[in-house]
């Protein structure tokens, strides 16, 4: 298999290991900044986040994942059959021309389902202008779909997404189909390659991050209600894209588990080789839970599944 870095198709710039910030469940941008997606350029970061501050898309940038400089919007402009105020969950991919493929969740207008649509850029801060006259992916019998992201898989491209069944009393599915070189369209047929079967998952899983581990696959989803500290990180493990997917006992990363360090933790990305160390990127609330703020925190590896390293 091919390794596909989440953080971006270059080499992992070279500065050093991320500071620790003032106290270990500060957050490295302490602002509004749900469902995180990472992309590295030329030693620059760019983090993406779901619509706030009069912004459809957020975007930030850092060369050290502790300080950000937040920009402006990087979808500052929608069509008329998208309905706007729910754009969600961006997933940016760096193609091998050197352009930028956005996959966002969106209102689409009709039907009325939280769909997934496509934009493109030159540059990653954007801006992003949406391609195509309709979403790319809007099962109507499948409430919808969310929460897009990519792999790269034995040099195939693949759209990895969630069918938002939870909004209509479905199972909700971890999907995945090829895309085509220019990513603006769906070659395949989507596979159905996991969904909620645990207590602590409630009636949902979401968020997916698929990346090549060694001679397999990992996967990293959220799980549960967003709104509580419910919400946590899931991991499970497969061959091939097709399964079977073994998932792990119990959620990676919870509000529980990190002893009320993070709270309703998800969204999560993973950011690979930062001075030799790897960090899980992610949402958590903040104290009086009104807004989800950037989390950064360096994980260890137990076989194949990483772990939060959690201040005793």
């Amino acid at each position: 298999m091919t390794a596909f870095a989440v953080s971006g198709c270059t080499a992992a710039p070279e500065h050093s290991a991320l500071s620790e910030p003032a106290a270990a469940d500060a957050a490295v941008l302490n602002t509004n900044f749900a469902d995180p997606d990472l992309v590295e350029v030329d030693g620059t970061y760019f983090a993406y986040a779901t619509n706030d501050n009069n912004r459809n898309v957020q975007v930030a940038s850092s060369t050290d994942l502790l300080d950000w400089e937040v920009l402006p919007d990087a979808l500052p402009d929608l069509p008329s059959w998208i309905i706007p105020g729910k754009t969600w969950a961006p997933e940016v991919t760096r193609l091998t021309d050197d352009s930028f493929v956005m996959y966002f969740t969106a209102t689409n207008f009709a039907p009325t389902l939280q769909c997934i649509g496509v934009a493109t850029a030159s540059n990653p801060a954007g801006p992003f202008i949406v391609q195509s006259d309709a979403m790319i992916i809007c099962p109507e019998d499948e409430g919808g779909a969310i929460d897009a992201s990519t792999v790269l898989i034995d040099d195939v491209l693949y759209l990895v997404w969630k069918n938002d069944g939870n909004c209509c009393d479905l199972d909700t599915w971890i999907q995945a189909a090829t895309l085509s070189p220019d990513g603006l369209s769906i070659t395949g047929d989507p596979i159905r390659i996991l969904k909620q079967t645990e207590d602590w998952e409630g009636n949902l899983i979401e968020a997916p991050t698929i990346v090549v581990r060694g001679t397999g696959l990992l996967m990293l989803y959220s799980a549960n209600s967003y709104g509580d500290d419910r919400y946590a990180v899931g991991a499970a493990t497969a061959a091939s894209i097709d399964g079977p997917w073994t998932k792990e006992t119990g959620p990676i990363l919870s509000t529980e588990g990190s002893g009320g360090l993070y709270r309703g933790p998800g969204g999560q990305d993973l950011i690979f080789g930062l001075n030799g160390k790897d960090y899980l990127v992610f949402h958590g609330w903040d104290k009086d839970y009104t807004y989800r703020a950037l989390h950064v925190a360096e994980t260890e590896w137990d076989a194949d599944i990483p772990r939060v390293l959690i201040p005793e």
